[in-house]
């Protein structure tokens, strides 16, 4: 018996079920979803939905409320809360992430290629004798499999897993290679992979235990050359700093200390699927921590997330007329959904006009201009929700998902100005990178408690700060140097060692900063 599947364009395909998978999972491994921005078994973003054409399965609550009554009386399920077993599905038009490549320079010939290996995306920049040439971004191939590290790491569990995994991130860098090659008439002639270590390990194909439960450990340190893959030159993996602390972070304070002169001291604030932080305190005085933050800030795994791409909303404004939200181009493609910056930002519009309370309820507002927004505010399939643009919502799950990435967020800042013995005040610079480094609002990260009050004017849009100094790994040998004497700076600080880590963190589950 196979899983039997039916196409929007007319294709017809056999699958073999794979016990103990998700359908989900199945049909990911087929390619059939490749570059969808799946949540992976949360039951949150609704990509992975199937109909069933025969003996649809019982539907979960989360399907009732994702999908509502009607679409479930059609036989509409979703894939990753059922499991593989033989059945005759119908597969929708997939919504996938748009790779987004850009030309910098004319130059030709010869290239380096510098890589930011994210859990959810990947960002990457070919270099021709130093200069940039061309860039892009697109979703990390092995999302489908795991849409957070420590599902990531569990998938990594089985050597089956491991080269999955690793032949779907490995491929994809080789197909960037070769793009190069054809676009530029020159070959790869260096290769710079920098990536959390979780990353890492699945990218070098190690066995992740160590990283996989406590105690926690490396037993691979980075500062050093790999191979990758045929056609390949060696790949630079910049040095692991902590268990959850990667290359990205050396990478990224390669990019503000060794290429630039920031004021001590600093705070490093990488904000992606794993929250990593740095504080700074002088060129050879720095303690780094992290914290599990989930894909949510990268458009992932929230009911209307979704990665930057025409179509998406990435902020909105409030006018006399009401909201006006903000999309991430001018195509006139439909709208179908918000990034993680335009969660945010409507997040930071409702709160500051009282239409979200400090607890991430929905309330009237204190004004007429919030009653007319306050108007927005219903209910879907029993959950309250705001309808922000176009169809697309705001449910009081969603909102529950940001005061969690809030509260890592606040809980780690928090803890790293105690170990320091500083305040919020003494903060010459706080840098922003990561996936919201270049496009979050300052303001809206105040507003809604991320960052105390007053650091707005302090605080860098530092961008992607792990690709920038990837790309000084491949053009200026002192930076590798540099990077590799960052470990003896450092003292590590294991958050979730604190007896009080579920209690604090509850603290900080409200839009207001906690110190």
């Amino acid at each position: 018996m196979s899983i039997l599947i039916h196409t929007h364009d007319g294709g017809r395909f056999a699958l073999e079920p794979k016990p103990g998978d998700t359908l989900a999972r199945t049909i990911f491994l087929s390619r059939l979803w490749h570059g969808v921005p799946l949540c992976s078994g949360l039951g949150k973003c609704g990509l992975c939905r199937v109909r069933y054409l025969k003996d649809a399965p019982e539907p979960g609550r989360e399907e009732l409320k994702k999908l509502g009554r009607d679409k479930l009386d059609q036989g509409w399920r979703l894939s990753c809360l059922h499991p593989s077993e033989p059945c005759e599905i119908e597969l929708p038009q997939p919504v996938r992430s748009q790779r987004a490549v850009r030309a910098l320079a004319q130059k030709t010939g010869d290239f380096a290629l510098a890589v930011d290996l994210g859990t959810t995306s990947i960002h990457w920049t070919a270099l021709v004798d130093g200069e940039r040439v061309a860039t892009g971004q697109e979703l990390n191939p092995q999302t489908g499999m795991g849409s957070e590290v420590m599902s990531r790491l569990a998938a990594a569990s089985t050597a089956e897993g491991r080269f999955v995994l690793r032949a779907l991130v490995t491929d994809r860098i080789a197909e960037l290679a070769q793009l190069a090659t054809r676009n530029l008439g020159g070959k790869c002639t260096g290769l710079a992979v920098s990536g959390n270590p979780a990353m890492t390990y699945i990218l070098l194909g190690k066995k992740p235990d160590d990283l996989a439960a406590a105690p926690y450990v490396l037993s691979y340190a980075g500062g050093d050359e790999k191979r990758l893959g045929a056609g390949l030159p060696p790949a630079y993996i910049p040095p692991l700093l902590a268990p959850f602390v990667g290359a990205d972070i050396s990478a990224g304070l390669t990019a503000i200390e060794y290429g630039g002169s920031p004021q001590y001291p600093f705070l490093l604030a990488d904000l992606g699927t794993n929250g990593e932080f740095v504080l700074a305190l002088s060129p050879d005085k720095r303690i780094c921590a992290s914290v599990p933050m989930g894909p949510a800030l990268e458009g992932v795994g929230l009911s209307f997330g979704r990665t930057a791409g025409p179509g998406a909303v990435t902020g909105f404004t409030l006018t006399p007329k009401g909201l006006v939200p903000k999309y991430f181009d001018a195509s006139g493609t439909p709208v179908n959904g918000m990034t993680g910056t335009g969660y945010l930002s409507l997040c930071a519009v409702l709160r500051t006009h009282g239409v979200l309370d400090d607890t991430g309820r929905f309330a009237d507002g204190a004004t007429p201009l919030a009653a007319k927004l306050a108007a927005g505010v219903g209910t879907r399939e029993g959950e309250p929700v705001f309808e922000a643009a176009d169809g697309v919502l705001l449910p009081a799950s969603d909102v529950e998902e940001i005061l969690k990435v809030k509260a890592a967020f606040n809980l780690a800042v928090s803890a790293l100005l105690k170990a320091a013995g500083i305040g919020p005040g003494k903060l010459k610079e706080i840098h922003v990178a990561g996936a919201l480094g270049e496009h979050v609002s300052a303001s809206d990260l105040e507003t809604l408690g991320f960052l105390p009050q007053g650091c707005a004017p302090r605080t860098v849009k530092a961008g992607n700060t792990s690709l920038k100094g990837t790309e000084l790994f491949l053009t200026d040998p002192g930076a590798r140097g540099f990077a590799e004497g960052l470990s003896a700076t450092l003292t590590r600080l294991d958050l979730t060692d604190e007896e009080n880590f579920g209690e604090q963190f509850i603290a900080r589950m409200r839009f207001t900063h906690v110190d």
